[in-house]
């Protein structure tokens, strides 16, 4: 029994190692040639540039201009809460999303593409596996909170 134990104690603890490394480790992200960054196969992230139906989101419409633009999704995702703002340009806004019982890291991009007046959106979980959805619901109260505005 003491085996089992142990074993099964071995077995959290490097799960736990695990999550904890892959939650602190920062993605390479940003925008090249017109993309985001790729979205991996896991089913715990959405973006907007993408062919598979089940990872799609819709862009988001710009607002009168690009700062105005940048302004209202800054509001939206300060009225969502539990984010913080990485990285910030005048067509880019990188927010990163801790949850707030398990301190899971979500990476989000909001890209304004300016040419197309629209706003590309890609949202992807740093740890594990499934997010129980988690990335496409924030991104549809994120886009819902962004429209009001």
């Amino acid at each position: 029994m003491q085996i089992v134990l142990g074993v099964i104690g071995i077995l959290v603890i490097a799960f736990l190692a695990r999550v904890i490394i892959e939650g602190n480790r920062v993605p390479e992200l940003g925008v090249q040639d017109g993309k985001l960054a790729a979205i991996s196969s896991k089913p715990n992230n959405v973006s907007s540039q993408v062919d598979d139906a089940n990872k799609k989101v819709a862009t988001l419409a710009f607002k009168d201009s690009a700062p105005e633009t940048l302004a209202a999704l800054k509001a939206a995702v300060a009225v969502y809460g539990g984010g913080s703002i990485a990285a910030e340009s005048e067509d880019y806004l990188y927010v990163i999303f801790t949850t707030s019982l398990m301190r899971y890291r979500d990476d989000v991009e909001f890209w304004l593409d300016v040419d197309n007046k629209v706003v590309h959106y890609r949202s992807s979980s740093r740890a594990g596996h499934s997010d129980m959805g988690l990335n496409r619901k924030r991104y549809d109260q994120i886009a819902e909170l962004y429209q009001g505005l």
